[in-house]
């Protein structure tokens, strides 16, 4: 019985952490769509030279501007459009 009622805390405990990790990231998290264009650095700022990856970025604008307008990108492995989340964009 003690057995049970341990695995039904643990399997509530983790619901609880899912949903409350899901709703600060929701939250605090920025889309690439909802930065505004105004906000983007200007084409004379960035130049897409090559890089790809969030590890030759030196700030979230500039992983935005990579995203938006160089090809083969690979920044956003999870596809919400947010670029280099662990790094710059959280």
């Amino acid at each position: 019985m003690m057995r049970f009622l341990l695995i039904g805390a643990a399997i509530t405990a983790g619901w609880y952490a899912i949903r409350w990790s899901d709703a600060d990231r929701s939250e605090s998290m920025l889309t690439v769509a909802q930065v505004p264009r105004s906000a983007e650095p200007d084409a004379g700022s960035f130049a897409c030279d090559g890089r790809t990856y969030c590890s030759e970025m030196r700030s979230c604008e500039e992983a935005v501007y990579f995203i938006r307008h160089c090809p083969g990108t690979k920044m956003d492995g999870d596809g919400d459009g947010i670029p280099c989340e662990r790094q710059w964009c959280n």
